[in-house]
């Protein structure tokens, strides 16, 4: 989902920005809001940052001029809030894009709407909307589907800047969705797989932090939160 630099049209890639700019804008206000109320969370911060850098960095050649990839910010907005997602999500995109070529600054507002704003927002709905599924099941379906909804999104703005000659905007947007199918699928199958796995162990190792943050708390009825809530 890394549009590569200079490949959007300026126009496409300047509304793009506009439009991701009040999300991001609001993610930062909501970091310093987190930071304040909850010192104790900038390492969880921190880490959660690092992990998107990482995840989303493993990159798969996919439709010319983008790339398939895990996402990581399915994970970190389970645990933060998306709001937050869109400012950490654009921060790693940046240091992607100057260290590791990975999308670009002129794209930086089309990849930022879609893997830290509609990715994040769309797996955390999911997550809530299955509050009374198993746990795991909830993580599980609520980081693939950001995955998934990050990919969803950069077809789209492709498909809106390279519309097919002949079926326009629809004809382009399924051949962008099916090629990226190929990889992005599996991938967020794994990831969702990881998630878990990854919230898992955070809810043993960083409970105090998850806790204060108010993780858990609207999964009250979940009998897979106890042991947490019993650390208290």
């Amino acid at each position: 989902m890394h549009i590569a630099e200079g490949f959007l049209p300026p126009v496409h890639a300047a509304a793009w920005t506009v439009a991701a700019a009040p999300f991001v804008v609001h993610g930062v206000r909501e970091i310093k809001r987190t930071v304040a109320e909850h010192p104790e969370s900038r390492l969880l911060l921190g880490a959660v940052g690092a992990y998107s850098f990482v995840l989303s960095a493993i990159k798969l050649p996919s439709v010319t001029g983008s790339s398939s990839h895990p996402t990581g910010t399915g994970e970190g907005a389970i645990v933060f809030r998306p709001p937050v997602m869109a400012a950490l999500g654009t921060v790693v995109l940046v240091f992607q894009a100057l260290l590791l070529a990975h999308g670009g600054l002129t794209t930086l507002g089309a990849n930022a709407m879609s893997m830290a704003v509609v990715g994040p927002w769309a797996g955390y709905a999911v997550y809530r909307l299955l509050k009374r599924a198993p746990w795991g099941v909830a993580v599980f379906c609520g980081v693939a589907v950001a995955d998934l909804a990050t990919y969803v999104t950069t077809a789209t703005q492709l498909a809106i800047a390279f519309p097919d000659d002949g079926a326009g905007f629809v004809g382009a947007w399924s051949r962008f969705l099916s090629l990226f199918a190929l990889t992005q699928v599996p991938l967020a199958i794994v990831e969702g797989m990881i998630g878990v796995l990854l919230l898992n162990a955070l809810r043993t190792w960083a409970g105090p932090e998850l806790r204060g943050l108010g993780f858990g708390r609207d999964r009250d009825e979940d009998p897979s939160l106890a042991g947490v809530k019993r650390d208290a």
